[in-house]
């Protein structure tokens, strides 16, 4: 069978991703395909006078990532596809995404891939990531809000129903029984609404990508200082001044440092505060999410992380647990090769630590 040069580059010249090779030694782009005036404002026979200009367009937070790509890239050891912001000359941010082949010759190394904009998909995905992170905020928020006043009714039921004992009504009896039955199945039916996506979502794949970590822990805190009126607790964020980048699926992730959140939240009495922070070491970003609650006794520390631990209790207004919570979370990080720990002292507080690989 004949190879169909004149299909495949007829192909190549109508599509739109930019299909470029680059030779290695004489520094130089030997073919780029005509996509390349459309998706990059230049002109194909001039692409060596353009390419350092279009360099210098990198996006100054992707700057490491690029060199880090391409030493690895000329080297025939990045196979997998990348992703770079470019500014375009009016100022706008262009995502592009970089398929890239390597190819040892007798003349040279050659470099080259496929080109795309992937601008578009981009915006779509981080508007549903923020609606994301943003209903499973509110949903942990309102489960607080909900949970709090049936709680506090099945008390009172309790209540009710040891003071007219001596009555012997039976049809009141029967009435407050039911109203404390039906207290204890609306707590457990909140509570199950909102663990059942974060039960569900250490099953799924993850799909991780390069992600600002600052930006997403901001958003996510923002939303619980909104809602604080309804939690009676103060809600900190601190952060360095400096993006962060990590490799991470951000739905799960932030699914994760919700219900720490969440948990925080059960058992800091009205008026605590609650803090998460996040910083960079040289190698590993750390978050850390805090409170001023009531803290974890000795003999449940050691077990804390385990499925259905014995560590599980309810909440300070009676929010009950699965006890797979804190095993669920573990599970996520060590997904993202990262590691959780925690320290706790009763009647002081918890402090939750995360450590995340940095993105290269």
């Amino acid at each position: 069978m004949s190879f169909p040069t004149a299909f495949i580059t007829s192909f190549l010249q109508q599509s739109p991703q930019v299909f470029f090779v680059y030779e290695v030694q004489p520094q130089r782009v030997s073919y780029v395909s005509a996509a390349y005036e459309e998706l990059l404002q230049g002109h194909c026979e001039r692409v060596n006078e353009e390419l350092p200009g279009l360099l210098a367009r990198i996006h100054p937070d992707d700057y490491e990532h690029a060199l880090d790509c391409w030493h690895r890239w000329r080297g025939g050891q990045l196979r997998e596809p990348f992703e770079l912001r470019l500014r375009t000359p009016e100022g706008v941010v262009q995502y592009l995404s970089i398929t890239p082949h390597w190819l040892a010759g007798p003349d040279g190394d050659q470099v080259g891939g496929l080109l795309e904009d992937v601008s578009a998909t981009k915006t779509a995905l981080w508007h549903a990531d923020k609606y994301n992170t943003k209903k499973n905020t509110t949903l942990e928020i309102l489960s607080h809000e909900l949970a709090g006043p049936f709680s506090v009714l099945q008390q009172m039921s309790d209540y009710f129903h040891e003071a007219v004992a001596p009555l012997q009504d039976v049809a009141l009896t029967t009435m407050i029984d039911h109203m404390r039955d039906l207290c204890r199945d609306s707590i457990g039916l909140i509570r199950d609404f909102v663990d059942h996506e974060f039960l569900d979502s250490v099953n799924v794949v993850l799909r991780r990508e390069r992600i600002e970590l600052v930006e997403k822990l901001r958003l996510l805190i923002t939303q619980y200082q909104t809602g604080s009126r309804y939690t009676d607790k103060h809600f900190g964020f601190e952060a360095e001044g400096v993006p962060i980048f990590v490799e991470m699926d951000q739905n799960k992730f932030m699914q994760a440092i919700n219900n720490l959140m969440s948990n925080a939240i059960k058992f800091t009495p009205d008026g605590g505060t609650i803090t998460l922070r996040v910083v960079a070491t040289a190698s590993h970003a750390l978050i850390t999410v805090a409170d001023t609650g009531i803290g974890i006794p000795v003999a449940l520390q050691a077990g804390l992380f385990e499925k259905f631990t014995r560590a599980r209790r309810p909440g300070l207004r009676g929010e009950r647990s699965t006890g797979l919570g804190m095993s669920i979370i573990k599970t996520i990080i060590e997904l993202h090769e990262g590691s959780i720990t925690f320290q706790s002292a009763e009647g002081k507080g918890t402090t939750f630590l995360i450590e995340l690989p940095l993105a290269g």
